[in-house]
């Protein structure tokens, strides 16, 4: 339950700046702002997946709300026009609350009536319910009392602006109680079912909305919308409105969805043991990143713009299902991430467009690993490794030695060396047309660490398994790995980790990367340089919101992630705060302070931050990224998954440990 109060509801900015998100499990979603003003171009009542989880498609924007006493309007909506906005309904707004979906409350001047109004997605279709009620005092008045509400289309591709056009197709087909249109034939359909006492044709398009997120982000950030027809609702025969928008017909039983999605929700709480605040809400938001895919599940990186990407979707698969206890779904994104796999890589991005995956990674697939292992030491479910993971993991192992895509190969150091001119195969992969920002060309820390892991990961498994003869051909090179990366990596002048090693090069800067030389469950490092590493991180990266991509102290550090895509792409990784590093801090915390009490003194602190931002960004949801420099304003998408688990696990390692 997050509930806020007039005083945020009524402002403008605070009011837009508050994101709301449902999504439907498979790909679809429906966001917007608590002030009703869309200030991206992906916020809308209804983005369909037509190739679930992907081929997403904006169909219905928002409405125009207009609720009639007599003859005086009350504007429920808002937009932004150049220069105004226009109408303001959020002046009206008494509350809105996120339970378990967005409720607006609207205070009708000196009526003595409210209006509630509330969206949900349905889980499973896409389909988004918007239901308006008149509260009491409606049978004083005696005017007439009439709702009027005007959809607004898009019908297009959801990273696309539309634009006034001839080739829309503004017909439509109306029956007693529903009305469905198709934009192009390229497009889905989408169909109104209502409880509307009178439809009437309109057919105007409304120009120039301005959508101020993306106009900050340097993009195209005027759309037009198409308003084809009108419903009307008389609210003295039926005070409450109900208007069911999806992408299949007859759909009449709202109250039922309703029902359904309030015990499926409240469900995943009880089945996930969530007791406090925060992971109550955490572990509703973990749920919106599961999707389906194919006839096992994926992870949606982050709303509102990213697809599933290997690497994300492993990162936070422990989190996301195995803090939760969705011990099946996890089993599921194993198997289905295994059946992709090519020349010993996972995918590490499906792409919104085509069915081809794009394998430009280096770590995605030794996440893969850690994420099995979680799964297997988290359940017991050995079998399930061995049945369908670990003859494709000595696949990938064998692959990595003699080599794959990028120039991915094992060195005669048995150390793991990566990347070609003009690529980004790390986590660290911004990149702004042909211009790489950190390439990282060589043996970077974190790859090495967890390479380690896997090699060590799988001499476990060969043992479980009886393949002994594998287990000590893993466990040799793992040896080679540690001595090498000590003898390699261990900067003595900074106390800490390389960030890269290559030919002839070291790089010293102070990031993140080495912090999972620490964390991960096989480290090559002594207690003494592990506890040198994390102070190190301590003192130069760490923020209440995450770890910072950089050092303060560079000459390289961006402080602030803000304006057009190359100026945002150069700091995205050069010190821009990112929420999921904290668990691997929190981790590696755990590990050098074994007698607990500074671990739970971050602990606390980092907990009570994002408790607070749950309320001020993405409601319910952890972003993606902060800036590097105070407030830690946050940026980038406004819901990310492995922010989201990385948190949640953290929170389940809490409880364990007590």
């Amino acid at each position: 339950m997050i509930e806020l109060p007039t005083r945020i509801c009524t402002d403008t900015d605070l009011a837009s700046s508050r994101e709301w998100l449902e999504t439907n499990g498979i790909g679809g979603y429906a966001s917007s702002t608590v002030s009703g003003i869309n200030t991206r171009r992906y916020h809308s009542l209804l983005t369909a997946a037509s190739k679930p989880p992907l081929g997403r498609v904006r169909l219905l924007s928002k409405y125009e709300e207009i609720l009639r006493i007599g003859d005086v309007e009350y504007p429920l909506s808002a937009n932004r026009f150049p220069g105004s906005i226009h109408p303001e309904g959020f002046k009206l707004l008494e509350s809105f609350a996120l339970d378990p979906f967005p409720v607006w409350t609207y205070k009708i001047n000196d009526s003595g009536i409210s209006v509630k109004r509330s969206v949900f997605a349905v889980h499973g279709e896409n389909t988004v319910v918007c239901r308006w009620e008149v509260v009491p005092g409606l049978r004083t008045l005696d005017e007439a009392v009439e709702l009027e509400l005007r959809p607004l289309l898009a019908c297009i591709d959801y990273h696309s602006l539309r634009k006034e056009t001839e080739q829309f197709d503004t017909s439509y087909i109306a029956t007693d109680n529903c009305v469905w249109m198709q934009a192009a034939a390229d497009q889905p359909a989408v169909y109104f079912n209502h409880n509307a006492e009178a439809v009437r044709e309109t057919g105007d398009w409304y120009l120039d909305f301005e959508y101020a997120i993306e106009e900050e982000r340097g993009f195209d950030f005027r759309e037009d919308l198409y308003q084809p027809f009108s419903m009307h609702f008389d609210i003295y025969r039926n005070p409450a409105v109900t208007v069911v928008s999806t992408r299949q017909i007859n759909y009449s039983d709202a109250e039922g969805f309703e029902t359904v999605e309030k015990s499926r929700r409240s469900g995943l709480c009880e089945i996930a043991g969530a007791d406090t605040e925060l992971e109550k809400r955490l572990v509703v938001a973990a749920d919106q990143f599961i999707v389906a895919r194919g006839d096992g599940h994926t992870v949606i990186a982050g709303y509102p713009w990213f697809s599933d990407w290997g690497r994300d979707t492993m990162i936070a698969l422990p989190g996301l299902t195995l803090s939760t206890k969705r011990e099946g779904i996890a089993q599921g994104i194993l198997k289905e991430y295994a059946s992709y796999a090519s020349e010993g890589m996972i995918p590490n991005r499906f792409p919104d467009e085509g069915e081809t995956p794009d394998y430009n990674t280096v770590d995605a697939t030794l996440w893969f690993f850690e994420a099995a292992r979680a799964y297997a030491e988290h359940t017991g479910d050995f079998e399930f490794v061995k049945k369908e993971l670990f003859k494709q993991f000595k696949k990938i192992i064998k692959r990595h030695i003699e080599g794959t895509r990028y120039g991915i190969k094992v060195d005669e150091d048995g150390l793991l060396k990566a990347g070609e001119e003009g690529t980004q195969l790390t986590w660290m992969d911004a990149k702004y047309i042909d211009e790489v920002f950190t390439p990282r060309i060589g043996k970077p820390v974190e790859i090495q660490a967890l390479w380690y892991n896997a090699l060590r990961t799988m001499e476990d498994f060969a043992s479980r398994f009886k393949a002994n003869k594998k287990g000590r051909k893993y466990g040799k090179l793992a040896e080679k790995v540690k001595n090498n990366f000590n003898r390699k990596f261990w900067n003595a002048d900074a106390r800490c980790l390389f960030d890269v090693v290559g030919e002839g090069f070291e790089d010293s800067s102070i990031r993140p990367n080495q912090i999972f030389a620490v964390s991960l469950h096989h480290s090559m490092l002594s207690a003494s340089r592990a506890k040198k590493v994390v102070r190190a991180v301590e003192k130069e990266l760490f923020t209440p919101f995450g770890l910072r991509t950089l050092a303060p102290s560079d000459p390289a550090f961006r402080p602030i992630y803000i304006g057009g895509p190359r100026e945002r792409d150069s700091a995205y990784h050069e010190g821009t705060v990112w929420a999921w590093l904290m668990g691997a801090f929190l981790d590696a915390l755990g590990r050098t302070y074994p007698k607990g009490r500074k671990l739970n003194q971050y602990r606390e602190m980092i907990f009570a931050s994002f408790l607070g931002h749950t309320e001020e960004a993405g409601l319910g949801q952890i972003s993606e990224i902060f800036d590097g420099a105070e407030p830690h304003h946050p940026r980038g998408t406004s819901a990310q998954a492995w922010s989201v688990a990385e948190i949640l696990r953290a929170l389940g390692d809490r409880e364990s440990d007590g």
